[in-house]
């Protein structure tokens, strides 16, 4: 969910700035209490927590926000691995494709959209245990499914359609380099405005693995992502428990990441003709295929010895904002509403602006 660096996707988003909107015109033109946002002070006592007298697991109104922007995403994800999921399943010459990168990419993905599944379950039950409403965004559910073979034809929240797609990631845990020290990274493919699901039957081979390598990258683009959100997320919690969920499903985010980051490398070279080309990632030093474990980098301080962690994870690179903004820069949400964009971006500006107590 990082920030694209892609020179044709430079623009910031007209519909994600990083002012806040209004919160009480912001609260009255949505129409959906789920994601009414909150101050990033004070305090709210859960019904279990007020019978035990224990004010030490009081929940900020800041952690509130911290997990309502946090429910926002994981219903996002899982908009998007339900499409992979149902053509991946369905479409056979695009699980054809998918199986040339590895024969058990179908039990990933079913796996990776079940765990986002629980995440948002999950965040929005202990919403709804400390008295706070569930976050719903079932009206932006306006998007079309694609009509090829296997989709399922359902509103959706995400366009997989045209991506952009950030895969400087595959050359940043291959390096020294982090973006929280202003370090920049080349992209690993150049892959803009294409299809990560096939769009309509008859495909030729070539076609359908393009968008099948294209998919497999996008799966680590928004799992990295996924990973330095949480990160950055977490040192603003104040409650243990939120604390505990931010650190545990993050570190499930993690390890997606992991598994895709492996996966990735082995997308087969192809030249489509028209711009897109995937290269023999091993014939450079910088994305050979084999060096999946995150590298050392700097971290914290430059004088301080390299040590292999998550990056980035200042918020101004990983934080709410940051991950809405690079989502939306990359096509996910091309076709939403304007009313789309100011709530998400209304719920990442409140998330970003918790704070430890």
């Amino acid at each position: 969910m990082n920030s694209i660096d892609i020179d044709s996707k430079e623009q910031e988003s007209p519909h994600l700035m990083s002012s806040p909107l209004g919160r009480r015109s912001f609260v009255k033109g949505l129409g959906l209490a789920g994601v009414a946002l909150l101050p990033a002070g004070g305090l709210v006592l859960s019904a279990g927590e007020a019978l035990a007298g224990d004010r030490s697991r009081r929940i900020t109104q800041g952690d509130v926000a911290i997990l309502k922007f946090l429910a926002a995403a994981e219903l996002l994800e899982t908009d998007l691995w339900q499409q992979y999921l149902e053509l991946a399943a369905g479409n056979k010459p695009f699980r054809d494709a998918l199986e040339v990168l590895d024969e058990d990419m179908g039990e990933y993905i079913e796996g990776n959209t079940n765990d986002e599944i629980s995440h948002a379950a999950f965040i929005n039950g202990f919403l709804e245990s400390v008295g706070e409403q569930p976050v719903n965004l079932d009206a932006f559910r306006t998007l079309p499914s694609s009509p090829a073979h296997g989709a399922v034809q359902r509103g959706r929240l995400t366009n997989l359609g045209k991506l952009t797609v950030d895969t400087s990631w595959y050359r940043r845990y291959r390096s020294a380099g982090n973006p929280d020290f202003g370090d920049h990274f080349a992209q690993a493919v150049r892959i803009v405005d294409r299809p990560a699901i096939p769009l309509h039957d008859g495909n030729s081979s070539m076609q359908i693995q393009a968008i099948a390598n294209t998919a497999a990258f996008h799966f680590g683009t928004i799992e990295q992502g996924g990973s330095s959100l949480y990160a950055s997320l977490a040192v603003r919690a104040t409650n243990l428990d939120v604390l505990r969920i931010l650190l545990s499903i993050g570190g499930t985010e993690v390890f997606h990441f992991a598994i895709w980051d492996d996966l990735a490398g082995n997308a087969p070279p192809l030249n489509t003709g028209d711009g897109l080309v995937f290269p023999n990632l091993n014939a450079d030093p910088g994305t050979q295929t084999a060096k999946v474990m995150p590298r050392p980098c700097k971290f914290l301080n430059a004088n301080l010895p390299h040590c292999s962690v998550i990056r980035p994870i200042k918020p101004g690179n990983a934080g709410a904002v940051a991950a809405a903004s690079g989502l939306t820069r990359s096509g996910l949400f091309s076709g939403q509403s304007q009313q789309f964009f100011q709530t998400l971006n209304a719920l990442a500006v409140a998330a970003d602006s918790a704070h430890r107590r």
